[in-house]
């Protein structure tokens, strides 16, 4: 089996595959094995799938801290889903202090990416701040934007 030697994204599939319990009986902490195997050769959706079962306690301990981390991961990838919800995380303070500065930063990266509630967010979060702290958050996204352009 392709999961078995070593090949990641077969291994996220399998691990995708127990955590919907489609065609393997689900199962949350094998699909944390193959997301891990996946995701320690830099396979994004595995990262992101990781990031989410930490932050949800899904075959692991609920871990907000490991969650942010996993997702970091994705997010540096290019991955929107991840930036987002590396956005929500520091909006509410989970696994990261609370910093609306930080929480918009991510969401700008992320509504630039394509992901749909990025931009709503943003407006929310955005009536919190002052325009200082909005001008910091827009800079930050803009540098990170231009270092980890692929």
């Amino acid at each position: 089996m392709a999961a078995e030697q070593g090949y990641a994204l077969p291994q996220f599939n399998l691990g995708d595959m127990y955590r919907a319990g489609e065609g393997v009986p689900q199962n949350d902490a094998e699909a944390v094995k193959w997301f891990r195997k996946a995701a320690e050769q830099s396979n994004a959706y595995a990262q992101f799938s990781l990031g989410f079962m930490y932050a949800k306690g899904e075959g692991v301990p609920q871990d907000y801290g490991e969650a942010v981390r996993w997702f970091r991961m994705a997010a540096e990838q290019g991955d929107a889903a991840a930036q987002y919800n590396i956005g929500f995380m520091y909006a509410n303070g989970q696994g990261v202090p609370q910093d609306y500065v930080s929480a918009l930063m991510w969401w700008n990266i992320a509504a630039a990416s394509g992901h749909e509630d990025a931009q709503r967010d943003n407006e929310i979060v955005a009536k919190r701040m002052t325009p200082d702290q909005i001008a910091e958050a827009q800079r930050m996204a803009r540098e990170w934007m231009a270092k980890h352009q692929r």
